[in-house]
């Protein structure tokens, strides 16, 4: 299928796992322990209760949470009929490729919904009874991918999976990574930006899973969820919806990002590549420019010693992706170049533009050589696709 000649690939496409993904799919010895879908009555609800003890939301958004689902209502009652092919199979790999069909998408990377939830806390090994079991969390990922890898089965040429791993075990994370690369031909493994104990991306006790990511071939994808008991990159701002979200789903990649290509990640893993998912592309050239000046020009270059400025490992190992309709694009083309965005269209989330994504994409005054390389090939040297 194809847009006016273009091929397109989704680079973060979601689905929406069953309520029960969990009891079904988890090792038997954690199921006490396992997440439970909240099925409140709002469009599509993505959400979770974490049975080991840890709400859905941040405590601090809780009293919001009505007024949140009040808005996702009534933005989404006049294009609810857009889903209803979907919602009346329960979002299944049948539908997926239905909606992949709809919009024009020829292949599609699969990100979880609920999945953006479960792993939002810290370790117990240092949070105590406010954190998370590593194993469990380990065990968490695992049932999911399996789950993730049967969705699959419709199609595996056109729907490819990222997968989940728990960070809280670096150890388990390779393990994993590498089970899913090789017995299930995943083609990532995504985190959320949120740093588990504080501990930040660039610490080398990472430096395993990075290795693995390395060898392996994949890239390692951050994107953000829901309020979690992470860093708040919503800013605190949960009173209203629009102005938490303005923030949180960008702040987290971009933190990210600084953390990899400013703190050395890619000095000692010159092979790896990244992606920074749902969090708009035009803040790249700002946020990298700024990163520079503090590396070369501030205290950065005596506190880590980089063979390239930040901005040039950006375009050596790393993705953000554009949204459907955003505009300033073609600012971050005058200035970096095309060759690190890739499309997505955040199907079927409450701010996607599905079934019209591409069009709208297609719509903004960018040259056809730009848009081939945002629709298709920056996205296939992502992923590592022919």
């Amino acid at each position: 299928m194809a847009h006016s000649g273009f091929k397109v690939i989704d680079s973060d496409m979601h689905i929406v796992e069953p309520a029960d993904l969990w009891q079904r799919y988890i090792d038997p010895r954690f199921k006490a322990g396992a997440p439970v879908g909240n099925n409140a009555p709002i469009p599509r609800n993505i959400g979770v209760d974490l049975s080991y003890g840890m709400p859905s939301q941040h405590p601090e958004a809780q009293p919001h949470m009505a007024n949140w689902f009040r808005a996702l209502r009534e933005h989404m009652t006049p294009v609810e009929h857009e889903y209803e092919f979907a919602a009346r199979r329960n979002f299944d790999g049948v539908s997926q490729l239905e909606a992949m069909d709809r919009e024009g998408i020829d292949v599609a990377f699969l990100y979880p919904s609920r999945g953006l939830f479960v792993l939002g806390v810290d370790s117990s090994e240092t949070a105590g009874s406010r954190g998370i079991d590593p194993a469990l969390a380990s065990a968490i990922a695992r049932a999911y991918n399996d789950w993730l890898y049967d969705f699959m089965a419709p199609d595996r040429k056109r729907m490819y999976g990222a997968a989940m791993v728990a960070p809280h075990d670096v150890k388990g994370a390779v393990a994993e990574t590498r089970r899913c690369v090789e017995k299930y031909g995943f083609k990532a493994i995504f985190l959320l930006p949120g740093q588990i104990n504080k501990r930040p991306w660039h610490d080398p006790n990472y430096d395993p899973l990075w290795a693995e990511c390395e060898q392996l071939g994949i890239p390692v994808v951050f994107h953000g969820g829901g309020p979690d008991h992470l860093n708040d990159f919503g800013q605190g701002l949960y009173d209203k919806l629009m102005l938490w979200h303005t923030f949180s789903h960008s702040l987290g990649p971009m933190a990210a990002l600084v953390s990899f290509a400013g703190g050395g990640v890619f000095e000692r893993f010159p092979r790896l590549r990244a992606g920074f998912l749902e969090a708009n592309c035009s803040w790249a050239p700002w946020l990298l420019a700024r990163l520079d000046d503090h590396y070369e020009e501030y205290i950065g270059r005596f506190e880590v010693k980089l063979s390239k400025l930040p901005s040039e490992h950006f375009r050596a190992h790393c993705y953000v992706s554009v949204e459907a309709d955003e505009k300033p694009a073609r600012l971050l083309v005058d200035w970096m170049g095309d060759d690190n965005v890739v499309f997505s269209t955040d199907y079927p989330h409450p701010d996607s533009k599905f079934p019209h994504a591409v069009d709208k994409f297609l719509s903004m005054a960018l040259p056809d050589s730009t848009r081939r390389k945002f629709l298709w090939d920056n996205c296939a040297r992502l992923y590592a696709i022919e």
